[in-house]
């Protein structure tokens, strides 16, 4: 079993929604050291989620799509007598938050031709309805998951 990370860096609060959770993903979003960029991406992504589903707070929207794209199970290579065999595993809550969280910018980059505030904002409205790429990249990962549950007493 892992032992327990004691130096692990937490990031404050975002200024707008005073939100841990808000200020991991403008750090997922920020490349090359540009905060104030990815805080600009975010910030106006939550706009357009707050225009666009008028019934829901941006900040809920987020989490239900965090939520919906996250994995419960997925698949680890274990070697066992010169064979690999494909264990599945329950995904921890932190890594479960970074799989969705860079499943869900990845889905939102792969796409082109519009700004990415845009981009990012319709693929977290997807994923909070349980549609989009990053569910179902999370729908995949169950699936093989499921595939394997033979091989789930070589988990350790």
């Amino acid at each position: 079993m892992r032992r327990k990370v004691k130096n692990r860096n937490i990031p404050g609060e975002d200024l707008l929604y005073k939100s841990e959770k808000v200020e991991k993903l403008i750090n997922y979003v920020m490349e090359r050291g540009k905060k104030n960029t990815a805080r600009t991406i975010v910030y106006g992504a939550f706009e357009i989620m707050k225009e666009k589903k008028k019934e829901m707070e941006p900040l809920e929207v987020f989490e239900l799509a965090v939520k919906n794209a996250g994995p419960l199970m997925e698949i680890r290579s274990r070697r066992v007598g010169g064979a690999n065999y494909q264990v599945p595993r329950e995904v921890r809550p932190e890594r479960r938050f970074s799989l969705a969280m860079r499943w869900i910018i990845g889905a939102a980059k792969s796409k082109k031709g519009r700004p990415m505030h845009e981009k990012l904002a319709d693929e977290l409205l997807a994923a909070s309805n349980n549609e989009g790429e990053a569910v179902k990249k999370r729908d995949n990962t169950h699936r093989m998951a499921d595939a394997n549950k033979a091989f789930a007493h070589f988990a350790w």
